[in-house]
């Protein structure tokens, strides 16, 4: 894999671009512990500053969590298009009906009685540390030259890593 380090405009596409493209991460909180405990969650946005928005319920463990402690880790994964993604940062937990109503879709329904529900949280991760892979090629170029790799001893350029510099 070839190094990319990736600093402000180009930082905040590329985390726009795998974050909302992958859409779902794991947020784990209670970082402090040997099990942290870690949900799945639905990116809503990235911001033009590279923060990333979900909806929360306030009532949560990862809300308690985000309120005791103020940091979060975010897991990205897509493993058919070999695309991942952890961001590391603060975590801060807002009632902001403005910011709701902005994050808020019908699909929310599933887990809130709409965006007028009491218990409904915008959480918002401010990324501090954050590091990124992707492929060069698609998935099954990328398998395949994995394949020719094995078969040669030869090592193939598969894809490339990098920080992402916010």
């Amino acid at each position: 894999m070839s190094q990319e380090n990736l600093n402000t405009n180009e930082a905040i596409n590329k985390l726009k671009e795998l974050a909302t493209g992958i859409d779902f991460a794991f947020l784990a909180t209670n970082l402090g512990v040997q099990a942290a405990h870690a949900v799945p969650m639905s990116t809503k946005e990235v911001d033009e500053e590279g923060n990333i928005w979900f909806l929360s319920n306030k009532n949560s463990e990862h809300n308690k969590h985000i309120a005791d402690q103020g940091i979060a880790q975010l897991y990205y994964a897509k493993p058919g298009s070999m695309e991942f993604l952890t961001v590391f940062g603060t975590a801060t937990i807002s009632i902001d009906k403005s910011i709701i109503d902005r994050l808020y879709v019908k699909s929310d329904d599933n887990w809130f009685d709409g965006k007028d529900d009491p218990n409904i949280t915008a959480v918002k991760i401010q990324p501090q540390d954050a590091h990124y892979w992707e492929p060069k090629s698609n998935a099954l170029v990328s398998l395949l030259k994995m394949g020719v790799g094995f078969v040669t001893g030869e090592r193939q350029e598969l894809g490339k890593e990098g920080d992402i510099n916010i």
